[in-house]
């Protein structure tokens, strides 16, 4: 599977939608948006680095997550988050 991620140039902040949290539960909630940081290395190499449960931004496998488009409302919600 081949997400496509924002890139750094662009203001717009992406998300993803937790799939998969095999060997991660306690960092990844299924079901649950994550926000995205881009990371160039991370994609190229298969992975896709997420602001997790911990408040901290890690890398995963990129096949756990989907690739999400949120309405400008809940991003500005999301935005009050972190």
């Amino acid at each position: 599977m081949q997400m496509v991620l924002m890139t750094m140039n662009t203001p717009e902040t992406s998300y993803a939608f937790c799939v998969k949290n095999d060997d991660y539960p306690v960092s990844l909630e299924l079901r649950k948006v994550y926000q995205v940081v881009q990371d160039d290395w991370a994609t190229a190499h298969g992975h896709i680095r997420i602001i997790d449960e911990s408040g901290e931004d890690y890398l995963y496998p990129v096949e756990f997550f989907v690739p999400v488009a949120l309405p400008e409302a809940a991003e500005g919600v999301f935005a009050l988050a972190t």
